[in-house]
């Protein structure tokens, strides 16, 4: 059996936990996997437990009105919206507005020739989630929680037609006590989503951007428009009566002098007598401790615990662990309960191999080890990522880890993935980079610096942190993806070091100093005084962490070959080399456009109009492809000699040069061409499979 296969599963990690604690004789409690949740206590058979309910399992429906029409018609309930535009039609939740019309037949499949522009419209309508509570679910409880994971973009939460919490914000949850708002019986939930900003994609000024919402589905090189409205992540709700947890932070450490764990945990409550702590691995209780519960912050600290460690993907085995918490009333019956999966591991980043002292460090040292990092920056899967399920977070984390791949950076033009993926990455060995949501524009990339916006931002890098920073995948916190102090008619001589300065970047690397002592930050990724990968700033101890190239000028083996042989950077947190997707993959989702020439002139190449390379195989070939396969074969060996020359050469410089992460990893939309390895279906494209050999090689 492989050390991989070994590994228990989490399903399988909840069953053992569950065991140890009946075995223990303290409760049956009884746990769930529930949306993108992961671990997430359900329900504690106890007469004053928390019930939660997961209102993804209730049926849900949904209509689209012309905006603000429904309150002036003062609508109380969609089934008898007469002036509808859509609807009342099913609505799977979690889930987008777009799937929901298209399992409807409302629309048409936006992934197929132009179907994504006729699909715009969708933005411009108000939408109405709507579902009823059962009655029985509210005969005990002092507190109602309905608690909504991820809503997008805008709107209000409203209970019997009543505005209970107005919501504006893709990044944090949001929740709200609807128990002073429920009427006896007959109570109708609603969610209305108003029509989100016009335009916050790939290009327009960083400064002027102060809309919370992920900007990559407003279009960017490797996807259409699709403006994502809807649930995004799990909704629930949670009926309390006799107390709550209501917030834990976990905090693993590791001595590598003794090998040996500690555990700092701390808690805020509300009722409760007691509070009971168990570390468990697979064998049982590892160590367990009841303490009284304090008013302000309930904490423990552990030392000496007899752990193993967990190393990443390629270096040893991902060794887990559960730390579950109960919050005990008077008799010690459990009133609440959190759970943590948890690794223990210890990392540092040190100087590269001749880098000057004042540089950022960017040798990453994992339990002792220096560690060459190599993976792909991570995109979301779908523009529609309130669509997505477990098992498409399960395929694509599973091709990087079968790579050999150990990071992936979560990139800044998007969001806090779901917590399927950080679960995956603590399963499969894959570091984490988290970046918090800001991103270039082109036109200037310097983020806003008014006090509204930081403190937004802020709230924002908090939320991030209390959700995934006791993960053992999380290994670097980034303040957003290509940030420069450029603001139009201004252009810094060192765009990447000044950007430290500004306001905005100087609270988060604040926040994470105060918030997650354990995790370092750099400022913005490419960081240095040379943002660009360039033969101009060669051996000028100018290359710290840079970008690119992206785009190979004539043929592999020349100028691009040449450039690589003058790598002297420290990082490479982007590069890249385009290539198209299969064949078959391009005539699937043709519709009725041509599949050939591959040229501007088309426009199902156009879609993505940065990567069309037809022109080069002709100046390169003296000819036109004969067919598509033929251009296809071509533009993939070109990535596939192209990347192999770039991971070679960074991984030839270790420890000099601290690792290399492409651009991009997978598709998100059925791009004719794109600098991804691996295709729309999740299918590695012959990159991946090169670059698979070269890491077998070592």
């Amino acid at each position: 059996m492989s050390e991989q296969s070994s590994e228990i599963t989490r399903r399988e990690f909840l069953q053992i936990a569950g065991a140890a604690a009946v075995a223990a004789g303290t409760t049956s409690a009884a746990y769930a996997i529930t949306g993108g949740s992961g671990l997430e206590e359900k329900s504690v058979a106890s007469p004053l437990s928390k019930k939660t309910y997961d209102l993804g399992q209730s049926e849900w429906e949904l209509c689209g009105l012309t905006p603000f029409l429904w309150k002036i018609d003062k609508l109380t309930d969609i089934s008898n919206a007469n002036d509808a535009e859509v609807g009342p039609i099913h609505a799977p939740v979690p889930g987008s507005v777009q799937q929901a019309l298209l399992e409807a037949h409302v629309i048409d499949d936006w992934n197929v020739a132009l179907n994504a522009r006729g699909a715009e419209w969708v933005e411009n309508r108000d939408w109405v989630y709507q579902m009823s509570i059962p009655d029985q679910w509210l005969q005990k409880g002092k507190q109602a929680w309905l608690r909504c994971a991820g809503l997008d973009y805008v709107g209000e939460i409203l209970l019997n037609g009543i505005c209970v919490l107005p919501f504006k914000g893709s990044f944090t949850p949001y929740e709200i006590d609807l128990k002073p708002f429920l009427k006896p019986t007959g109570n109708l939930l609603q969610i209305w989503f108003q029509p989100p900003p016009r335009w916050m994609g790939e290009f327009g000024y960083t400064s002027q951007i102060k809309e919370w919402k992920t900007r990559f589905n407003y279009y960017w090189d490797w996807t259409s428009r699709l403006v994502q409205i809807g649930i995004w992540d799990k909704i629930t709700l949670e009926i309390v009566d006799g107390g709550e947890i209501l917030s834990a932070r976990c905090v693993p450490q590791v001595k590598l002098e003794s090998g040996q764990g500690s555990l700092r945990l701390s808690t805020q409550t509300t009722g409760g007598n007691y509070l009971r702590v168990r570390l468990m691995d697979g064998s049982g209780v590892l160590r367990d401790q009841t303490l009284h519960v304090k008013k302000e912050k309930t904490e423990l600290s552990w030392d000496e615990l007899p752990v193993e460690l967990w190393w990443p993907n390629g270096m040893g085995r991902q060794r887990l662990y559960s730390v579950q918490i109960q919050l005990l009333d008077e008799q010690k019956m459990p009133l609440d309960s959190r759970e943590f999966r948890i690794g223990f591991r210890h990392i540092e980043w040190k100087h590269t191999q001749g880098a000057p002292s004042h540089a950022q460090p960017y040798l990453c040292v994992v339990n002792g080890k220096p560690v060459f990092l190599f993976g792909v920056n991570w995109t979301p899967i779908r523009p529609n990522f309130a669509d997505l399920r477990e098992e498409d977070y399960s395929n694509r984390v599973g091709v990087y880890q079968d790579i050999g791949m150990n990071v992936l950076r979560v990139w800044g033009g998007a969001f806090l993935e779901k917590q399927w993926f950080y679960d995956l990455c603590d399963e499969k060995g894959l570091l984490v980079w988290q970046e918090f949501p800001l991103c270039s524009s082109g036109l200037d990339n310097c983020p806003p610096d008014d006090e509204d916006s930081i403190q937004q931002l802020s709230s924002f890098a908090k939320s991030y942190i209390e959700r995934i920073q006791h993960h053992a995948c999380l290994f670097l916190w980034g303040g957003g993806n290509e940030l420069e102090e450029n603001r139009a008619g201004h252009v810094s001589a060192q765009p990447t070091l000044t950007i430290a300065r500004h306001p905005m970047i100087v609270k988060l690397g604040d926040v994470v100093k105060t918030e997650d002592t354990e995790h370092a930050y750099v400022p913005t990724a490419p960081y240095g005084p040379a943002g660009t990968f360039t033969t101009d700033s060669v051996g000028k101890h100018s290359h710290w962490d840079v970008h690119g190239p992206y785009k190979v000028d004539g043929r592999v083996d020349g100028a691009w070959s040449d450039l690589w042989k003058l790598d002297d950077a420290m990082f490479h947190s982007e590069t890249g080399c385009p290539s198209t997707s299969s064949a078959e993959l391009i005539r699937r989702f043709k519709g009725d456009l041509k599949a050939v020439p591959g040229t501007h002139s088309n426009p199902l190449w156009n879609r993505q109009p940065w990567w069309v390379d037809w022109p080069t195989f002709i100046q390169e070939t003296g000819h036109e492809p004969a067919s598509l396969e033929e251009f296809v074969d071509w533009s993939q060996k070109r990535q596939s000699d192209a990347l192999a020359i770039a991971l070679s050469t960074a991984k030839g410089r270790f420890p000099a040069c601290g690792g290399i992460i492409l651009w991009m990893g997978h598709d998100g939309f059925p791009c004719t061409a794109n600098l991804s390895i691996i295709d729309f279906d999740g299918k590695p494209k012959p990159a991946a499979l090169r670059l698979k050999e070269i890491l077998r090689r070592g």
